[in-house]
C-alpha cells in the first residue's frame, strides 16, 4: 500500500444543501466483498453504507457520504449515518448510490441483430448501401421471422445487458406478436430477468396475429395487478390502419397508450387531427416526437401527453432532429430511451451524454451568433430525464425514479474510484460525462441483487450468449442474408 493512503483525517458529511465541499476520499470499496445474504427478502434489512447518495428526490435531498436502510423491497431510511443493528451491510465507500436507470422505450427483440444497421437511415434513399435501412431489413424481413424462442432469447438477453449498465426498469416496445406464442414469449422474458419492466403491447403479422384484440387475454392472464414489477402498457401506432381500435382497447382495459411519432413516415397529419379532436390524454406516450407541427405540440403538451426521447437513435438514422428543446419550451416531462440496439448500444450514459450535448450545441449555436438563447442543461438535469421523468412517463414515480423510503430499492452502485473517474469532484458531472456502463458495480432490482461488484447474478451468460448466436444464425439463414463481418 502506497503510504500517503489513508492519513488524511475524515471530514464531516455534509447534505448537498448543508457546508459543502468535498469529502476527504475514503479506503476504496473492497473488490471482494463477500456477498450479503437474503438480500431482498421479506424481513431481511441491508444497509448500503457510507456512499455518495444521490437521492434524485428534493425531500430527501444528496449526501456527500450517506447510508441507505432497505427492507426487503423496500427503501426504510436514508440518513447520513443509519444504525441498523445486525442488518447486512454493503460497503458503499467510494460509490454512488442512485437509482437505477429507466430506458423508457427499447425493442429488446431485436438484440440478435446488435450493431447489423449501425450505418443505416430509417429508409430507402435509393444511395449505395441504402438496401441496409431499418424499414425494410427489421419491419419487413428480419422481424417477419422470428419464433417465439428467439423471441425469448433475445429479449432475455437484451434484459441482462441492460442490467449489467444500471437499467433497472424499461419499457420493452416489442413489435414482434405474431401470435399469442410470440407475446407470452416476451412476457416470460420480461419475468426472467427480474428488473422493472413494462410490456409494450405493439403490432405483429401474419395469419396467427391477433393483435389488438388479444390485449384482454394478455392483460387477464399476465396483468390482473398493476403492482407487479411487470407491467403493461398498449401500443396504438398511427401509421397503421385501425389504430382507433387499438386506443379504444387499451382504454378500456385502463393502460397507458405509446406510439412512435416521426415525421419521416408522415404521420403529422393525422397526429394533429387526433389532437384537434381531443384524443390525446396524459396516459400517452409519444416517443421521438419529430417532424411534428406547432399545433401538435400544443395538443401534446395541453392534454399533459409524456415524451420519450432517443436522441442519439433520432440523429443517426434520420428520424429528425432530437426536439429536447422544442419539450423544453412547452414545459413538459421527457425522458430517455435507447430504440434499437441494431443500430446503438443500449446504455443509459450514451443517452444522457448525447442529450446534454445536442441541446447545448443548439444553445452556444445561438450564443456565438449573439443571439439570446435558452438555459443550458446541466449533467443533474441529464440524471433527471433518465430516472425521475422516466418513472413519470410509466406511471411508477410512486416506485422508482428516486431514492425516498417507501419506494422500492431500485439501486445502483457506481465506482468513483475508477481508473476513468477520479477523483470525484462532482457526483451528477461524473455519472453524466465520464462514467459508462464499466463503472456499474452492483445493482439492485426491488431490493434482489442482480448485479455484485462487476459481477452478473442468477445466470449463465455463457449458456445464454450460445443461444443467442444460435438465433442469430438462424434469421439470417432464413432472411437469405449473408454474415458478413467486414461488409
Amino acid at each position: 500500500m502506497c503510504k500517503l493512503c489513508n492519513t488524511r483525517p475524515a471530514r464531516t458529511a455534509a447534505t448537498e444543501g448543508g457546508s459543502g465541499g468535498t469529502a476527504a476520499r475514503p479506503a476504496a470499496q473492497s473488490r471482494h466483498q463477500p456477498m450479503p445474504e437474503g438480500i431482498g427478502q421479506p424481513g431481511r434489512k441491508t444497509l448500503i453504507k457510507g456512499g455518495h447518495v444521490l437521492s434524485m428526490d428534493a425531500v430527501v435531498g444528496n449526501f456527500v457520504k450517506g447510508d441507505v436502510l432497505i427492507e426487503g423491497s423496500k427503501i426504510l431510511q436514508i440518513a447520513p449515518e443509519i444504525d441498523a443493528g445486525d442488518a447486512a451491510v454493503i460497503d458503499a465507500t467510494g460509490q454512488v448510490v442512485m437509482p437505477g436507470f429507466i430506458d423508457t422505450h427499447h425493442h429488446q427483440f431485436e438484440t440478435a441483430l446488435r450493431a447489423f444497421l449501425a450505418d443505416a437511415v430509417l429508409m430507402n434513399d435509393g444511395r449505395p448501401g441504402g438496401e441496409f435501412n431499418y424499414y425494410e431489413m427489421i419491419l419487413q424481413k428480419f422481424s417477419m421471422l422470428y419464433s417465439p424462442e428467439d423471441v425469448y432469447i433475445s429479449e432475455l438477453f437484451g434484459g441482462l445487458s441492460q442490467i449489467d449498465a444500471g437499467v433497472t426498469t424499461v419499457m420493452d416496445v416489442s413489435q414482434i406478436h405474431h401470435s399469442p406464442e410470440h407475446s407470452d414469449a416476451a412476457i416470460k422474458a420480461l419475468h426472467d430477468t427480474g428488473r422493472r419492466a413494462v410490456f409494450g403491447y405493439f403490432e405483429g403479422w401474419g395469419e396467427k396475429a391477433q393483435y389488438p384484440t388479444d390485449a384482454a387475454r394478455i392483460r387477464n392472464q399476465h396483468f390482473t395487478s398493476d403492482d407487479g414489477l411487470v407491467t403493461m402498457i398498449m401500443g396504438g401506432e398511427i401509421y397503421l390502419p385501425g389504430h382507433e381500435e387499438s386506443w379504444r382497447i387499451g382504454r378500456e382495459l385502463g393502460l397507458p397508450i405509446a406510439l412512435h411519432v416521426v415525421g419521416t413516415f408522415g404521420m403529422q397529419p393525422v397526429f394533429d387531427a387526433l389532437g384537434a379532436a381531443g384524443q390525446f390524454g396524459p396516459d400517452n406516450i409519444f416517443i421521438h416526437m419529430t417532424g411534428m407541427s406547432d399545433d401538435g405540440w400544443k395538443y401534446a403538451a395541453d392534454a399533459g401527453a409524456h415524451v420519450s426521447l432517443s436522441v442519439p437513435i433520432e440523429m443517426q438514422m434520420r428520424h429528425g432532429t432530437p426536439p429536447t428543446q422544442k419539450v423544453l419550451d412547452m414545459g413538459m416531462v421527457a425522458s430517455l430511451s435507447t430504440d434499437v440496439e441494431c443500430t446503438m448500444t443500449a446504455d443509459m450514459f450514451t443517452q444522457m451524454r448525447s442529450l446534454i450535448t445536442q441541446q447545448r450545441m443548439f444553445c452556444n449555436e445561438k450564443a456565438l451568433l449573439g443571439e439570446d438563447y435558452p438555459q443550458l442543461l446541466s449533467a443533474m438535469d441529464a440524471i433527471r430525464f433518465a430516472t425521475i421523468n422516466g418513472a413519470q412517463g410509466l406511471r411508477l414515480e410512486h416506485k422508482t425514479g428516486s431514492l425516498r423510503p417507501g419506494k422500492e430499492a431500485d439501486i445502483i452502485l457506481l465506482d468513483a474510484t475508477a481508473l476513468n473517474v477520479a477523483p470525484l469532484n462532482h457526483v451528477a458531472g461524473a455519472v453524466v460525462t465520464l462514467m459508462e456502463r464499466s463503472n456499474v458495480s452492483t445493482v439492485i432490482c426491488a431490493g434482489k441483487l442482480r448485479k455484485w461488484q462487476g459481477q452478473m447474478l442468477g445466470h449463465d451468460i455463457d449458456a445464454l450468449r450460445g443461444k443467442l448466436e444460435a438465433s442469430r444464425d438462424r434469421l439470417f439463414e432464413a432472411a437469405g442474408i449473408e454474415q458478413n463481418l467486414f461488409r
